[in-house]
Parts: structure tokens; C-alpha cells; sequence
């Protein structure tokens, strides 16, 4: 074998294939470098307000994923390779892809079908699927939600997309319910007057529309009763504890009986 014909291909290979495969890996690091700035740009656009974060976050993932893979389809064409049968490939195993991950492809259409509809939005409170929590992602395939004790769950897109949807955080008002019951024979008007004045002393207890306290009806161990107040989403939980301390140490001052539940037992000799 003559050394020379082997220097001289090798000396052509560089020149030629080397040199392109060299000029496509600068292209590829330039490029997907630069993809990924413009797509956290995309990202950063919700807290400008310009754009919405859970709208922000899925487009700037969809176009890092696009432009990447567009990027490299036309560096392999560059450097010789026939994108024709690449495409077949790729198309092939789509279809096998495809038939394999048939629940990932509904997980797909339904993160597809969430954008679009938008139930809800990043950094919601939501209750799906038999969860509650904040949304704190919500990805291609699934949706990432926090819960209130800082557990992280995953959902899949298509069940969730399918499923019933609770959004607690869509509305700015959330109303305040708080069931009890009272001895049959205690004051109804003394009762109403002495919660209404604790729900003007509580912070976050908004006056319109203003708190109403009802009877609920007439039960077998006492009066059923219902204190119902108004308040603003992020003050919810906060409120219904400090009234319920409030009321049982109020309840407590005012000798105001809560009926428990009595067994009377006869015994017959």
C-alpha cells in the first residue's frame, strides 16, 4: 500500500468532509447556544407582563426544541449526508414511536389541549385527580403542582385534560363558610350579633359582600347554623382558622352551649 495515496486521502478527507464536519460543530455549539438565550428571553417575557408565565414557559421550551432540531436536520444535509433516508428513518419510527407511547401521545394532546383552554395557570391553586395544590409547571405531558405541605405531584395531561378541575385561585373572592351548632334553647339573635362583630374585628374579613350568618334547620341534638363571610383568595385559610379561635374563645365568655352528642342508657332490672 503506497503511503502517499493514503497521506493524500487523508489530506483530501480533511479538506473537505474534516473541514465541513469541523464548520458544522462550531455552527451546532454557536447556534444551540444562542437558541437556548432566546428561549429563556421567551421564557423571561411574564415577568415583564407581557406575556403570560404558563403561556411564556411552554412556548420558550417549544422553540428551543424546534430550532434545535431544525438546526441539526440542516447540518447533516451540509455535511453530505442524505436527509431523504433520514426523513424515512424519522418517519418510520414516528409510526413505531407512535404506536409504542400511545398513552405519552394522549399525555401530549392533552398538555396541547390545557394551553388552549387554559382552566388554569401557573402558580394557581387547582384541585384535580384527587390532589390540591399550586401549579408550578405545567410541562408537554404532565402538569407539576405543590402541595400544601411541599409535596411535589406529577399529573398526566390527558387524564387532567379529561377530568374535572377545581381552580380556587381563578376567582379574586372566595367565601368563607363556617357550619356549627347551637343548643336549642340558646339566643339566635344574641349568636348572630356576637359573630358579626367578631368578622368586622378579624383582619381580611371583607365588608362587601358583607357576612351573613343563617339557620340551617332544626336538628335532632340542636340548631344547625352557618356563619358565611367573604375574603380575598390569599387570605382564605388564614381567616377560617383566626375565626374559629376566635369564635370558640367568644363562645366560651358568652356561656353559649354547643350541643355533643348523648347516648341516655336505661337499664331495666
Amino acid at each position: 500500500m503506497d503511503f502517499n495515496n493514503i497521506l493524500s486521502g487523508i489530506v483530501e478527507w480533511l479538506l473537505g468532509a474534516g473541514v465541513r464536519l469541523l464548520i458544522s460543530a462550531v455552527i451546532l455549539a454557536v447556534s444551540f447556544k444562542l437558541i437556548g438565550r432566546i428561549g429563556r428571553k421567551i421564557e423571561r417575557l411574564s415577568d415583564r407582563g407581557r406575556l403570560d408565565k404558563t403561556l411564556a414557559r411552554v412556548l420558550g421550551y417549544g422553540f428551543k426544541i424546534a430550532a434545535k432540531l431544525l438546526v441539526a436536520i440542516c447540518l447533516i444535509g451540509y455535511v453530505g449526508i442524505d436527509t431523504s433516508g433520514l426523513a424515512a428513518l424519522v418517519a418510520s419510527v414516528g409510526v413505531g414511536a407512535g404506536l409504542a407511547l400511545n398513552g405519552a401521545l394522549s399525555n401530549l394532546a392533552g398538555g396541547v389541549l390545557l394551553i388552549i383552554t387554559r382552566p388554569f395557570k401557573v402558580d394557581d391553586y387547582i384541585e384535580a385527580l384527587g390532589y390540591s395544590g399550586t401549579v408550578e409547571d405545567i410541562h408537554v405531558v404532565c402538569t407539576r403542582l405543590v402541595t400544601p405541605d411541599n409535596k411535589v405531584v406529577y399529573l398526566p395531561n390527558g387524564a387532567l385534560s379529561a377530568g374535572n378541575i377545581v381552580n380556587y385561585s381563578e376567582k379574586e373572592r372566595r367565601r368563607v363558610d363556617i357550619d356549627m351548632m347551637l343548643a336549642t334553647d340558646e339566643d339566635i339573635d344574641g349568636v348572630r350579633e356576637l359573630l358579626l362583630t367578631l368578622c368586622s374585628e378579624c383582619h381580611g374579613v371583607l365588608l362587601a359582600p358583607e357576612p351573613t350568618f343563617r339557620v340551617l334547620c332544626q336538628e335532632r341534638d340542636g340548631v344547625s347554623v352557618s356563619l358565611r363571610l367573604w375574603v380575598k383568595g390569599e387570605d382564605y385559610w388564614s381567616v377560617k382558622f383566626e375565626m374559629a379561635e376566635k369564635i370558640k374563645v367568644a363562645f366560651a365568655k358568652a356561656n353559649i352551649k354547643v350541643p355533643h352528642n348523648q347516648l341516655d342508657v336505661h337499664l331495666k332490672e
